[in-house]
């Protein structure tokens, strides 16, 4: 039986790509491997590699709903190496953390089963603001994540409630999710950086997961694009994990708020102006 297969819109430079396909460009393969690097890096220090892997596939010709059921497809892979490195490394040592892995994976599938029955359109519009309150947060803080600080909330509900919530997110919009997770565990569980970073990969990595289920269940996953990525997302989520483990929050803190600022003015150019 034959897979389904996606058309591209530029087939001069694409051809046809699916399972089984006549395959892609050398270009084209190129750009998706790169695209998959630099995302399996950045997504491993401080979340956000999607705004690079998304428009990537946009690029390649993609519909929307394949280019995030890929998306959803090769990020898995990097985010499980990243947790694999981080686990060894004793950073995956913090309480609740398993039950807001599992909340977030039914949370994710749930977010990604509503895409098609809600509107989006007032979280691209309030989501950038709110990542622009976290990048003013974390400038202006000096001390955010440098050491541990004090514990507001219990980590089991923590963990519940978080995980249902930003693992929903996650699921149904997706942009900005390492970054509340990260903001939300600094404040309230009183977690550094670093230990906040590997909590941040556990979760994703569960509400990634969830909503890929959906998408593998709607068709709208590409496994030769998918494919090409994945080994770039292994590459870039290895190096940036090492980094990560070897840096430290200095090297976390300057990559984390960079990234935010990139995603904040994106959202925001598209939201208004795109």
């Amino acid at each position: 039986m034959r897979a389904p297969v996606v058309f591209c819109v530029d087939r001069r430079l694409i051809g046809v790509v699916g399972w089984g396909g006549s395959g892609m460009s050398m270009w084209v393969v190129f750009g998706l491997f790169a695209a998959g690097f630099a995302g399996g890096f950045v997504d491993a220090i401080a979340g956000g590699g999607g705004l690079i892997t998304v428009p990537a596939l946009l690029a390649a010709g993609f519909p929307p709903q394949v280019a995030l059921g890929t998306n959803k497809f090769q990020s898995c892979f990097g985010t499980a190496v990243a947790v694999w490195r981080y686990g060894k490394a004793g950073m995956l040592r913090t309480r609740g953390i398993w039950v807001g892995a599992v909340a977030a994976l039914l949370a994710g599938a749930g977010g990604a089963a509503v895409v098609g029955a809600m509107d989006p359109g007032v979280l691209k519009l309030v989501v950038p603001w709110l990542l622009a309150g976290v990048a003013v947060y974390t400038a202006l803080n000096r001390k955010f994540g440098v050491v541990e600080g004090r514990e507001r909330m219990s980590p089991r509900v923590f963990a519940l409630v978080f995980g249902l919530g930003i693992g929903f997110y996650d699921g149904f919009f997706g942009p900005g999710t390492g970054s509340f997770w990260t903001v939300a565990l600094v404040g309230l569980l009183g977690l550094d950086l670093a230990r906040a970073t590997g909590y941040t990969k556990v979760v994703n990595l569960a509400s990634n997961l969830g909503a890929l289920g959906i998408f593998l269940m709607a068709g709208s996953v590409n496994f030769v694009a998918g494919g090409v990525m994945v080994a770039g997302q292994l590459l870039g989520a290895r190096l940036g994990s090492g980094m990560v483990i070897r840096g430290g929050v200095a090297f976390i803190r300057p990559v984390f708020l960079t990234v935010v600022a990139l995603m904040t003015a994106k959202l925001i150019w598209e939201a208004w102006w795109g």
